[in-house]
């Protein structure tokens, strides 16, 4: 195995600091800890690649672990019933897992119905097979009142899936196992179906909140004609309609499908009850929608090109069926080290998930809601009334019906009214936040910094605002944004960057074009609580390894934690403290996708946890 003994444990440890970091107004003091013993774990070659790494000297400030045992390598080691589990990445569940007489990951159809391709095996959602999705994704572990653990999956399939099940916990070892016989799926049939169900979190109040991302674009999906459109991702929902897997299928408006149902964020109970879609809170490519702990404030990211950033205030605490919603608009302050930014809040009008549902259920078009026409040569609409947008769809002109409800147009095409409001929407690839209470400071990634996020794009800013002027970085990066005591966020400003590289043919990184020793495309991201680590994973094509890392907010240093097989990508990152336990959950999604000569087992998407961690 490759390893490199020279790395450092990350805390009680100086080292220069990073190219590309620089530092927030976030400047509180940690405290120093004792350096870790075991193993680190250095950037994989060789054979290591096709495999899951994870560094034994990993620790964590107020929590030791159990070394005895622990293994650079998956953790499969069986566990003494008198001790802690030994310190590892240990497998939680594989799709295709079966139990209780499910299947888990096997996608489903309007009437709850198995759906299977045309050589009869099971259309099972682990982003290797012929389904078109990236396999399962943000897995919740919930703990209920009663004490007892569930997990809540969903899977980012175009057909979306949910499962839950129970999970048991060593009262000795800790060791986290699938509970026997209580694996069942999640119904969403009546809320139109699931939808590319992609990052989420457990609200303050124990429930799972999800997502739908990459919602069809409207623009070119009519429940009037029938045929294939020109949005493959709202083609491949065709099955959940017609029960049937085929890649030649045709839009029939007789099933009923529509794409305003999907791009929404979904929340369902531990158990797999109480599933409903939260329309109040917009329609857009939601990568995750994170709730602040007053239980009210929900920020929410746009995964695409040209997208938005979005904030939700809901009514009441612990509710998120009816409140304002708010867009972000951008106002440079530095174009340095990837940016800094003030941020004011555009007021999206009020409304409540049953208004918004009803008009959904009407299964509206496009021409609904919006008149359009050409730009002129100039990027300009040539009419008094429209309005020149720049968005995900592209330069667009549009300008709302005469007697059609703000409002509802608000949360149907929530991107597009966004940007007509003035609102910002130059970012390219949002993706996951987090929130450390101690210093009420949210991070947030930009996985990828370009195209609007350039100065004045010649494609991606024109008829826009070009708010965001900055260099490019294919690599991204991470952005602290100090929230007030509202929980409203007024600036935001990057804390680390990746480095683009090019590395010799020669050398053993070569492949990689991103800094190894560097955060490449960052996506999920979670803190540990009480300390002043923020853990970044990657999905990222930039790195043939995709890492967990952990980041020093203090020292800016960065250290490895788990690196997954190649052609995999690092999701559902989370801290989970149960019973004096912790643990960091990860999801590898797609591993070895294409690899020839490795067995089907090691291709299905991997739920697991780095840990256990003992608190002192």
């Amino acid at each position: 195995m490759n390893k490199n003994t020279l790395a450092l444990a990350i805390t009680g440890v100086l080292m220069a600091s990073l190219t590309g970091c620089n530092s927030s107004s976030d400047t509180t003091t940690s405290t120093p800890t004792s350096t870790a013993t075991g193993t680190a774990l250095s950037t994989p070659t060789g054979t290591d690649q096709t495999s899951f790494m994870v560094a034994t000297d990993f620790s964590v400030p107020g929590y030791s672990t159990n070394l005895e045992g622990a293994t650079t390598t998956i953790q499969t080691a069986s566990v003494s019933p008198a001790q802690a589990q030994p310190f590892g990445f240990h497998k939680l569940v594989a799709t295709g897992y079966e139990d209780n007489g499910e299947i888990f990951g096997w996608i489903k159809d309007k009437n709850d119905t198995g759906l299977t391709f045309a050589d009869g095996s099971k259309y099972i959602c682990n982003g290797t097979n012929q389904g078109v999705g990236s396999g399962l994704d943000n897995s919740s572990f919930i703990q209920q009142q009663d004490g007892k653990l569930r997990l809540v999956a969903q899977f980012e399939c175009q057909v979306g899936a949910m499962y839950t099940a129970g999970l048991s916990q060593d009262a000795v070892t800790g060791a986290l196992t699938m509970t026997p016989n209580t694996l069942s799926f999640i119904s969403q049939k009546g809320e139109f179906g699931g939808y590319t169900h992609c990052a989420g979190m457990v609200t303050p109040w124990g429930t799972h909140l999800g997502s739908e991302e990459y919602e069809p674009d409207a623009s070119k999906d009519s429940q009037t004609s029938t045929g294939v459109t020109s949005d493959t991702y709202y083609n491949a929902t065709f099955p959940f309609w017609t029960g049937v897997v085929d890649a030649a299928q045709s839009n029939d408006p007789s099933t009923g499908m529509n794409p305003y149902f999907y791009g929404w964020v979904p929340e369902v109970k531990a158990d797999g009850t109480g599933f409903t879609k939260h329309y109040a809170m917009g329609r857009l490519s939601h990568e995750l929608a994170y709730v602040m702990p007053d239980q009210r404030t929900a920020y929410m990211t746009d995964d695409g090109t040209n997208d938005g950033f979005y904030r939700f205030v809901a009514d009441y605490a612990g509710d998120l069926s009816s409140g304002t919603l708010y867009a972000a608009k951008f106002t440079q302050t530095s174009a340095t080290n990837g940016g800094q930014f003030t941020l004011t809040w555009i007021d999206m009008g009020h409304t409540d998930d049953a208004t918004v549902r009803a008009a959904v259920a009407q299964r509206p078009v496009f021409t609904d809601l919006f008149n359009t026409e050409v730009p002129n040569a100039s990027n300009a609409c040539p009419t008094a009334g429209f309005v020149a947008t720049n968005t995900q769809a592209g330069l667009e002109c549009l300008q709302i019906k005469a007697g059609v409800d703000p409002v509802i147009v608000s949360r149907l095409e929530t991107r597009r009214y966004a940007a007509m409001k003035g609102a910002t929407t130059e970012l390219l690839k949002s993706e996951g936040m987090t929130f450390d209470a101690a210093t009420k400071t949210m991070y947030y990634a930009i996985s990828d910094i370009r195209k609007g996020m350039l100065d004045n794009d010649a494609n991606y800013d024109k008829g826009g605002n070009n708010d965001i002027r900055l260099s490019g970085n294919k690599c991204g990066g991470v952005y602290a944004l100090p929230l007030d005591a509202n929980y409203v966020a007024n600036s935001m400003g990057a804390v680390i960057v990746g480095t683009p590289t090019i590395y010799d043919a020669a050398s053993p990184y070569a492949g990689n074009t991103c800094d190894v020793d560097n955060i490449s495309n960052p996506d999920n991201i979670n803190m540990i609580p009480g300390t002043r680590l923020l853990m970044i994973g990657e999905d990222t094509g930039n790195h043939i390894n995709n890492v967990y890392w952990a980041f020093d907010l203090d020292s800016k240093q960065l250290k490895r934690v788990l690196t997954v097989p190649k052609k995999a990508e690092v999701t559902s990152t989370a801290w989970y403290e149960f019973n004096g336990r912790g643990y960091l959950s990860v999801v590898a999604q797609h591993p070895l996708d294409g690899v020839t000569g490795v067995s089907p087992a090691s291709q299905e998407t991997v739920l697991g946890y780095v840990g256990p961690f003992i608190k002192n």
